[in-house]
């Protein structure tokens, strides 16, 4: 059983499209999606520097439309819900697995995260912000800890990893201070995402977001509100959520925090043998490895790993397997 993982802002690197675009057809999709986005994503995809995909309305747009240029070349034609047994996505790239599950479509997805990385970078603006990872620790220390130096757990990853946010004077006294056996280290990020300093970006979303078109999802897809699936919330055209509820949520989590640790523990209580993390791919996995035990993992970092995630997909896929027995059956 295999589930697609959808990275989140933080995994981009200056030049990641370029090797993408020496595939046929990449060009024309990427082109779409430049369009749907009103961002320049070739550009930004090969030459701009850290600096410029650093800023959240670029980084965003940029980071969907590789995963997603990622997906259609492993699935190479093949529908998504035959191939894929779960998704889920951190933070923005809940974005990408929305349209991994059927959704969104790809162009769709890229638009409206546009908007959404907009509206979050001009919350970021109004306020000096940031986040710090604190790494280690006691987990019944680290959330106390956080909570009196006045921040908030935008991010509770797992793995011993909790991504604290708020104003500088907070991130500083939490690096004076960690908690025992954590080291505190800053991001670079524009803002407290995921807490109520994004509230005039959600409110700047919600209604872009209400007059979305959106389908229901055609495979289990996870929420980073509590790491559910949506077909705990109703069953949905295919048995699997509505299409209206991922988008209630979307917006939602702009202001809430990404448990990404419950997520991780829904897809082991699935069953899931294997992960496979689309482009820009690293960080997901790596959380994966500490917390899926024995489960298998590609993460895809450029076309030199198609071939390694084709294969996984090929080798732990139940939906591959329920459509290959009933075809021979």
């Amino acid at each position: 059983m295999i589930a697609v993982l959808c990275p989140g802002q933080g995994s981009q690197t200056p030049g990641m499209l370029a090797p993408w675009l020496e595939l046929p057809g990449v060009g024309d999709r990427l082109a779409e999606l430049s369009e749907a986005a009103q961002v320049d994503l070739v550009a930004h995809g090969t030459v701009s520097d850290a600096d410029t995909i650093r800023d959240t309305a670029v980084a965003q747009p940029l980071i969907v439309a590789t995963s997603l240029l990622a997906f259609r070349e492993v699935l190479a034609g093949r529908v998504a819900s035959d191939v894929v047994d779960a998704t889920a996505g951190h933070s923005v790239g809940e974005l990408t697995a929305a349209a991994v599950a059927g959704v969104l479509t790809d162009a769709g997805a890229v638009g409206l995260v546009a908007h959404r990385a907009r509206a979050m970078a001009s919350a970021a603006a109004a306020v000096e912000t940031g986040m710090s990872a604190v790494v280690g620790g006691d987990p019944d220390e680290v959330l106390p800890a956080i909570a009196d130096a006045g921040l908030y757990p935008a991010n509770v990853n797992g793995g011993g990893q909790v991504v604290a946010a708020g104003c500088p004077d907070g991130l500083a006294r939490l690096a004076e201070n960690p908690p025992t056996r954590a080291r505190v280290i800053p991001l670079q990020v524009a803002g407290a995402f995921h807490t109520t300093f994004m509230q005039s970006a959600l409110d700047a979303f919600e209604p872009v977001a209400a007059g979305w078109p959106a389908q229901d999802p055609r495979l289990p897809l996870l929420t980073n509100a509590d790491g559910t699936t949506y077909s705990s919330r109703g069953a949905g055209a295919h048995g699997h959520g509505t299409g209206a509820d991922v988008i209630e949520h979307l917006v939602a989590q702009i202001v809430a925090p990404v448990r990404w640790d419950l997520c991780q523990e829904t897809l082991g209580e699935l069953g899931v043998t294997a992960v496979l993390e689309l482009a820009p791919g690293g960080v997901l996995t790596g959380l994966a490895k500490r917390t899926l035990k024995g489960v298998e993992q590609v993460a895809i970092k450029s076309p030199d790993d198609l071939d390694a995630a084709r294969d996984l997909v090929a080798r732990h896929s139940a939906a591959t397997a329920t459509i290959t027995e009933e075809t021979t059956a």
